[in-house]
């Protein structure tokens, strides 16, 4: 067995794999969404604080930067270790905005909590008496039949999509968003992300993107505070699992400090925390986090170094020879829904050691792949179509320039529509990951980024036939 390069073993340990929690709220949710039986949604909570020689950690956001620093050799591995060891202090999910508490704030929003539910954290005590509640009130929701269809309306999406922006919450919180709403029978484009974006400022002032943890979001007022502060860009009539309507629940909630939840007059920013861009190189869209990267990287055009998959990222990446420089911009193909398989994480690409050693800590990056919402950076993702099925991604070259313009919701290569054209006529599909079994149904019915990564038919269509009654 041969040993994995330093800068790929870090990366595992930084948390570059996949993780677990920010899937399960979306995934029970879909899968409550299809069943349509009454159901009530009790998130577990973010972590306690971290901490490391008296600084706060949030986990995730600040394994990212550690795990950058140590590979400039600016710490020791015994620093990295009490780093990892002060970093999770409590049960509980990522204490960050990371896509945990993105996808339970929004699960709160729509209606499939009870008031106040999804920001409080695991290891308090109101969490337990929050379980109580929710287990009394889905009892009672039995009896009247209050099924999820009756909150899942085009309006309680608009409202989740409008605390996205206002958290500054995780990229992945678009496909998420998109796939439940496909179960409800509801089509949420990614255009709509980016009307709403348009007119919510930024108030949740939380890593990645801020500066303070969940923690003390739920000591500034929480969601409640948060959705109070934002009520006239709401549709605060929506239902919700408690019986009463949004807002309702969110009537006397109040900020408790105004730096960790701004106002709307000082906001981080006065427009929403996600932008999609779209031009030749994202025909059918992509996302990007401003206020994770650097503002300088906001407009940007450089050459491209193309990494054919992750496989050779995790060849070359490190290597003397990568021909690299700050300017560059870092392209990884083939690591969407179909390429990887299963659009795994890796779109936070791995700074080259030899410029973190230079002090470089941000760099534009592409792929058709995910991040964590806990990472940070100028990273593009969920480049649509992606790379092995054919799309623009998949045609780029070392040395291409490409233009990133945030403000404009621009992508573009800089390379001519007839020898794209050319490149596309000489391109060749990769073989199939799988030819029997799921895997090849995975491969013949998942969709695209743009339209949620989940199985085509599992969209809302007709009802089953109950099998006591169908003959």
């Amino acid at each position: 067995m041969t040993e994995a390069p330093s800068a790929v073993r870090n990366a595992r340990r930084a948390g570059f794999s996949r993780r677990c929690c920010d899937k399960t709220t979306p995934a029970l949710l879909l899968g409550a969404t299809s069943m349509n039986l009454p159901a009530i949604y009790l998130p577990a909570g973010p972590m306690l604080r971290g901490n490391w020689k008296g600084e706060q950690l949030g986990s995730g956001t600040d394994r990212w930067k550690y795990w950058a620093e140590l590979r400039a050799g600016r710490i020791t591995e015994d620093d990295w270790r009490e780093v990892e060891e002060g970093i999770a202090r409590s049960y509980g999910h990522c204490m960050v905005m990371g896509t945990a508490s993105t996808m339970t704030s929004a699960a709160e929003t729509l209606g499939l909590t009870l008031p106040g539910a999804a920001s409080i954290p695991a290891a308090d005590s109101n969490h337990p008496r929050m379980a109580t509640a929710s287990g009394r009130r889905i009892v009672e929701m039995v009896w009247e039949d209050l099924r999820p269809a009756e909150m899942l309306t085009p309006k309680a999406f608009d409202n989740a999509i409008t605390v996205v922006h206002a958290l500054s919450g995780s990229t992945n919180a678009l496909i998420h968003l998109i796939a439940m709403a496909g179960r409800a029978g509801i089509e949420i484009k990614l255009d709509r992300f980016d009307e709403l974006a348009q007119r919510v400022p930024v108030l949740a002032n939380l890593r990645p993107a801020g500066k303070y943890l969940m923690e003390d979001f739920y000591y500034a007022g929480g969601l409640r505070a948060l959705l109070k502060e934002i009520a006239p860009l709401l549709d605060t009539g929506c239902s919700t699992v408690n019986g009463k309507t949004l807002g309702e629940n969110i009537e006397a909630a109040t900020i408790h400090n105004t730096d960790v939840i701004r106002t709307r007059e000082k906001a981080l920013s006065q427009s929403g925390g996600l932008t999609v861009l779209r031009g030749n190189l994202a025909p059918d869209g992509a996302v990007i986090k401003p206020l994770a990267a650097e503002s300088r990287l906001h407009k940007h055009t450089g050459p491209a170094i193309v990494f054919k998959d992750y496989e050779d990222l995790r060849a070359r990446i490190d290597s003397d020879d990568l021909k690299v420089d700050e300017n560059s911009v870092l392209v990884m193909q083939n690591a969407g829904p179909l390429g990887a398989p299963g659009m795994p994480e890796w779109g936070q690409l791995p700074i080259p050691k030899k410029l973190l050693k230079k002090g470089v800590r941000d760099m534009v990056r592409i792929s058709d792949a995910r991040m964590s919402g806990t990472s940070y950076g100028t990273c593009v993702l969920h480049v649509s179509p992606e790379a092995y099925v054919g799309g623009p991604l998949a045609l780029v070259r070392d040395g291409d320039l490409i233009e990133l313009d945030v403000a404009a919701r621009k992508l573009e290569l800089k390379v001519s529509g007839e020898e794209l054209a050319r490149r596309k006529a000489t391109w060749k599909p990769r073989p199939p990951h799988y030819t029997r079994g799921y895997g090849r149904i995975f491969s013949e019915h998942i969709t695209q980024a743009d339209k949620g990564c989940d199985f085509d038919f599992l969209h809302h269509g007709a009802p089953t036939p109950d099998p006591d009654t169908h003959h």
